[in-house]
């Protein structure tokens, strides 16, 4: 049986580097804080031995050396490229088996989230877990066939189209949507 693959993608936290869209609300200084205690957070409720958690990081070089992760979580550079590219790199390099990538600034995640996720893609080619800004914060293949060609190509990220614009890409696959979980881009969302 194949292993499941939770990757978390995850920047460096340094002011000005990480969470630029918090920044201008909150400064850049707590922005960088507020993630690595979130990401640090989510990291210690996302882990579990049903699935490899796996941290995809940023900058390459920098985040595979960095101190500020778990020592004992594998590491793989997210490389270049806009989210799209790094994540459709990130599931064709990927372990055969299904693959979920999320983002480290989710604070609702729990485990049972990654877990429903994990077994819809036991019945769908893809999961999505929407977030209620029209993006996600959740993407899974099943991947018991290669990503379709248009892969996360022509994505308008961080927009209301970003969801639908992905599950475009996702064609043929059936898609399974998650729940809806608020993930953090400004200090309105962290209320």
């Amino acid at each position: 049986m194949r292993r499941a693959q939770l990757i978390v993608m995850v920047k460096e936290p340094r002011p000005g580097r990480v969470k630029t869209r918090l920044g201008p609300d909150i400064g850049m200084t707590n922005a960088a804080w507020w993630f690595r205690h979130q990401t640090a957070r989510l990291l210690r409720e996302v882990q579990d031995p049903r699935w490899e958690t796996c941290l995809a990081v940023s900058p390459d070089h920098a985040g595979l050396q960095s101190r500020v992760w778990p020592a004992h979580l594998p590491r793989i550079p997210q490389g270049r490229g806009d989210l799209g590219d790094r994540m459709a790199r990130l599931m064709r390099s990927a372990p055969p088996g299904p693959v979920c990538i999320i983002g480290g600034d989710i604070p609702g995640i729990r485990k049972a989230h990654i877990a429903r996720a994990f077994r819809a893609l036991g019945r769908h080619g893809a999961a999505l877990g929407p977030a209620p800004d029209g993006g996600y914060w959740l993407i899974g293949l099943k991947r018991s066939a290669p990503p379709p060609a248009r892969f996360l190509q022509g994505v308008r990220w961080s927009t209301r189209h970003t969801l639908d614009d992905t599950a475009h890409t996702l064609a043929p696959l059936t898609v399974a949507l998650l729940d809806t979980l608020r993930d953090v881009d400004t200090a309105a969302d962290l209320a």
